[in-house]
């Protein structure tokens, strides 16, 4: 490479260096600080009279994962009345019958056990057995649902802190980020960081922002929810017709949390106190998988969406690193001096989330790396779409939205 090329290279990153900084600067100061680990459930105060509540738990061969769950929301400290319906979706792994021997074991929340069967055309499985629970809860007329996957534990005090705080703020939705496993090698790296870029996508401020079209500030349109532990107002879900008006959502978490805020709710979301996932990913294919059977859905199965998504993690995530090893090599101080205060900017963000997660914060440089992974993983999720094997999981293969009928 001749000397003018090389000269014209290393300008060219000063330039997308300087634009990585810029970025990272936005990103810090005026993307709703989603960086920050504080927003945990609100203020609440207890009511005089505990609203009844049935939970739902949609489950698909969870048998290895039941023991550790389900017991804990069978033994819920709750005043009111309260039930627990466990979904069994097809399972071939005896998960139902296991729920019905922790329960004989276990004192605690009644406890009902169905299956739905295979589900219809333009249904995914996950929301399908969410309905048939919601149609068994309905004939007990409870005022909220607890929707809550069957790789959840929750604290004693869990059902009773969520009903207290959609009480006092008013809300139609109180989501709870569950804590996920963080103990192999690459659950470490990857786990972390998966909440991490989840908040820079939905900042957490912007959900609890406001109602819908109430002209309040900008972000209160964000919408978004935490499937592992969603309370849900019985009235909000009737008007906003969940489950059936998101019952081809693969990504159904959000699309709940967008249909109760359009149809007039309050939604809140924050990071779990007391509620965790106990499911294991101790390999690099095991993360990878749940990330790309989702990921070009998040991205509404739009190459242009997609494109640009490579170019801004690109720019984002991985200039830094470039920059500075581009200017260390070519002589360049100002090039390297913007990649090292990108990347600084981008690990300060890191640290409160590898604090929440107690991990050691030496892994904060490492976040390009990651964010290089999920780049692959999307670009996965893309090829396997337009391979038409669609977001697969639990044996199931979803088809694309297109293919999915429309219901009156």
């Amino acid at each position: 490479m001749s000397a003018d090329v090389w000269t014209s290279v290393v300008t060219v990153v000063t330039f997308v260096s300087a634009l990585s900084l810029a970025a990272w600067l936005w990103l810090l100061l005026a993307r709703g600080f989603f960086w920050r680990t504080d927003v945990r459930l609100p203020a609440r105060k207890e009511p005089g009279v505990w609203p009844s509540v049935c939970v739902v738990v949609p489950a698909r061969d969870e048998a290895a994962v039941l023991p550790a769950s389900l017991p804990s929301l069978l033994a819920q400290d709750y005043p009111g009345r309260a039930e627990v319906f466990l979904i069994d979706d097809g399972s071939t792994d005896g998960t139902g019958g296991l729920a019905c021997e922790l329960a004989r074991r276990h004192d605690g929340l009644p406890l009902t056990v169905a299956s739905p069967g295979e589900p219809p055309a333009g249904w995914t499985g996950k929301l399908w057995a969410v309905r048939h629970g919601i149609d068994l809860a309905r004939a007990r007329e409870p005022e909220y649902l607890l929707m809550t996957d069957a790789d959840i534990a929750h604290a004693p005090d869990s059902l009773r802190a969520l009903v207290s705080a959609a009480g006092t703020g008013g809300f139609d939705v109180v989501s709870q980020m569950a804590r996920l496993r963080v103990e192999s090698l690459w659950e470490r790296l990857v786990v972390p960081a998966f909440v991490y870029f989840f908040a820079q996508l939905y900042p957490f401020r912007w959900i609890g922002g406001g109602r819908a079209g109430s002209g309040r500030k900008k972000g209160t349109r964000t919408a978004a929810a935490a499937g592992g532990c969603v309370l849900l107002r019985t009235e909000a879900a009737e008007r906003a017709r969940i489950p059936d008006a998101i019952r081809h959502a693969v990504i159904d978490d959000v699309a709940l949390a967008r249909a109760v805020k359009g149809a007039g709710g309050r939604v809140w979301l924050g990071l779990a106190e007391g509620v965790d996932s106990v499911r294991p990913y101790p390999r690099l294919h095991d993360l990878w998988r749940m990330v790309s059977r989702s990921a070009y859905a998040q991205l509404r199965h739009n190459p242009l969406v997609l494109t640009a998504t490579v170019v801004g993690l690109a720019l984002v995530y991985l200039v830094p690193p470039a920059a500075v090893l581009a200017g260390l090599a070519a002589g360049r101080g100002t090039t390297a001096l913007l990649g090292a205060a990108a990347w600084l900017v981008m690990a300060g963000t890191y640290l409160p989330m590898l604090r929440y997660y107690r991990q050691p914060l030496w892994l904060a440089p490492t976040l390009p790396f990651t964010a290089f992974l999920y780049l692959l993983m999307t670009v996965d999720s893309a090829v396997q779409h337009y391979r038409g094997r669609g977001a697969a999981w639990k044996g199931r293969t979803y088809a694309r939205p297109e293919a999915v009928p429309e219901e009156g």
